[in-house]
């Protein structure tokens, strides 16, 4: 069976600049959007236009830029925002208007002091004026994580019919479970009439730590684009990791789903957004982390050396990282410690090993980990020759 193209809408530069300090100036926006396009991402969510100055020149210089992917400019249900927005996208290739409004009866009452009927009236407005600027209009329903699925399939029926060919359906607050979250999408996807016209998306935030789990379910039940960021930064808990869904579904072709990303950039690009913004990677992120390929239990690294694949489920060459690290502490044990003493030049028998092990656990209960310079160290102190 032929794979499914799931979409990858980036919103690194959008939702993902939210993290309180991680501001980026238009140069760096610039050099991390070319990256994304490289990357193959299928729309980058390039800023707020209406939002600043700044933002609405970031968007401008960035349509400009991109070559392959759509850009696409966000505004809330107003007409000035969405006038701004189709401005700043004037020279984009490929342009998209992100527009949207709550639809949680908490954000219907208290966001807006309004009722239902005059939100249906809001999106269907905002969706048909930004088709005025653009073919491809996203509507996006904040909250409907938590808002009513009868109610969220009415409103996206509307903004179907006026034009929308995206509809966004975000789990704001990353408040719903991931049944409860597929089953959301499965129920649009079957009560929605003209459903078949737009792309039902997911865009998940990880408040509760679900937003990758909810993702994937979202594409289980019919959704075909996944919203994210890279390193899965975002505000408060952040986003959608997009180095996750990507390689999720990598590792399950069963799905019969992919992207069309180079995953081999994925590590490299994780970084460029680490330093550009100032926001470390936490070593044990998965995929793109500093440990995410390193192995310091002596089972693990026995296992490891022996055949990858006992405990690596990704080859790390695939996501552009150069090898595994076999880590040397007070927990390894000595096929490690042969293998690293190996990686540097030296070749020990097993009695030669069992000398230097002995010295190498002295040294271990010391520091925390054991370098490639100590091991000369340690076989001198064995009383072993290093000639």
């Amino acid at each position: 069976m032929a794979q499914e193209h799931v979409q990858i809408f980036d919103t690194t530069l959008r939702d993902g600049e939210q993290v309180p300090g991680c501001k980026l100036d238009t140069k760096s926006k610039l050099v991390i959007a070319e990256r994304l396009d490289l990357l193959g991402v299928d729309i980058i969510e390039a800023g707020f236009p209406v939002s600043s100055p700044g933002d609405f020149n970031s968007v401008e210089e960035i349509s400009k830029i991109v070559k392959n992917a759509t850009v696409c400019g966000l505004t809330r249900a107003v007409e000035n925002d969405i006038k701004v927005a189709a401005e700043a996208l004037s020279h984009a290739k490929r342009p998209r208007i992100h527009t949207g409004i709550g639809t949680s009866d908490s954000h219907i009452k208290f966001k807006f002091n309004s009722n239902r009927e005059a939100i249906i009236e809001r999106a269907v407005a905002a969706v048909s004026y930004a088709k005025s600027f653009v073919e491809d209009v996203e509507f996006y329903a904040e909250d409907a994580g938590r808002t009513d699925n009868e109610f969220l399939a009415r409103v996206c029926e509307a903004v179907v019919k006026a034009g929308a060919t995206v509809l966004n359906i975000p789990d704001t607050t990353g408040y719903c479970l991931p049944e409860e979250y597929g089953a959301k999408i499965k129920y649009l996807k079957e009560n929605v009439t003209g459903i078949h016209k737009a792309v039902l998306s997911c865009h998940c935030h990880n408040d509760l730590g679900l937003a990758t789990a909810n993702s994937i379910a979202g594409i289980l039940n019919g959704a075909r684009q996944i919203e994210c960021t890279i390193n899965g930064i975002g505000e408060r808990a952040g986003n959608t990791s997009l180095e996750e869904v990507v390689m999720i579904m990598r590792q399950h072709p069963d799905l019969n789903l992919d992207t069309r990303i180079n995953s081999k950039l994925l590590y490299s690009t994780s970084q460029l957004v680490s330093d550009s913004m100032g926001m470390m990677v936490q070593p044990n992120k998965a995929v793109v982390g500093a440990n995410a390929f390193a192995h310091s239990s002596g089972i693990h690294q026995d296992g490891v050396i022996k055949n990858r694949e006992t405990y690596e489920i990704m080859d790390p060459h695939d996501v552009g990282v150069t090898e595994s690290a076999i880590v040397l502490t007070a927990r390894s044990g000595r096929a490690a410690l042969a293998y690293r003493a190996k990686n540097v030049g030296f070749e020990l028998d097993k009695l030669q090993l069992d000398k230097v092990y002995k010295e190498f656990l002295k040294l271990a209960d010391t520091q925390k980990e054991i370098n490639d310079e100590d091991i000369p160290k340690i076989i001198k102190a064995s009383g072993i020759s290093l000639v």
